[in-house]
């Protein structure tokens, strides 16, 4: 009668360690959602502001992507991999921005064109 008085008085019961464990997984879980936003946030371009911004960007590969970036008035196209981030050129004709869905067609030709060139100098 002892035991069963001293097993249901002791804070590592069944139901403690139910309770440690989902509160443990909630603050997992909480701390994650929070990293995911946060990450979210800083990707996100952020037009009209500052000096440097990221205009557009394309996947070419799972780990690999092509980004157009504004500095001041001047437009670069830079590569970015698993290697680190390599100056591909800067544009002579800056890429229009205005209305969004021309950028995205814009910075597809200029890609293009810019890559259609590099294939024709390097041969």
């Amino acid at each position: 009668m002892t035991s069963i008085a001293a097993s249901a008085a002791s804070p590592f019961s069944i139901g403690s360690l139910v309770q440690t464990t989902l509160s443990l997984a909630l603050v997992l879980a909480s701390i994650l959602a929070v990293a995911w936003a946060l990450k979210r946030a800083r990707l996100a371009p952020r037009g009209g502001r500052g000096t440097i911004g990221v205009i557009d960007q394309l996947a070419i590969g799972p780990r690999e992507r092509v980004v157009l970036v504004r500095v001041g008035d001047a437009q670069l196209l830079l590569g970015i991999g698993p290697s680190g981030i390599v100056g591909l050129a800067p544009l002579a004709n800056p890429v229009a921005v205005d209305p969004p869905a021309a950028t995205a067609t814009g910075f597809a030709d200029r890609l293009r064109e810019f890559l259609g060139r590099s294939a024709g100098t390097a041969g």
